[in-house]
């Protein structure tokens, strides 16, 4: 089965020709390791979650953007929904242009 492949972004709009940040990058993993997500170690950039893995920019302070991947179908959308409307981001499909906003 194909991993699906969105892109996090903030609702907030940044300066113009930059994305907004979603927040610093300590602040959002500590955040995300609250909602049951996390590195398997510390000083990784690849949070795993319920049916979901995010993969944070390496070495980027504060984070413009992550990468989201649905890893179980089944349950990855209530996840992300949740997260998506308690974190206040935007989800982005870049192959269809589509964009969530909970």
């Amino acid at each position: 089965m194909p991993t699906t492949q969105l892109v996090i972004l903030s609702r907030e709009s940044g300066r113009e020709g930059e994305l907004a940040p979603i927040g610093d990058r300590a602040d959002l993993i500590r955040q995300l390791q609250d909602r049951n997500t996390g590195p398997e170690r510390d000083g990784d950039d690849v949070l795993y979650g319920p049916g979901i893995e995010i993969q944070l920019p390496p070495h980027e302070d504060p984070i413009r953007q992550m990468i989201l991947l649905i890893t179980d179908e089944d349950i990855a959308w209530t996840v992300i929904l949740r997260l998506a409307r308690e974190l206040k981001w935007k989800i982005s499909d870049p192959y269809s242009g589509r964009e969530l906003k909970p």
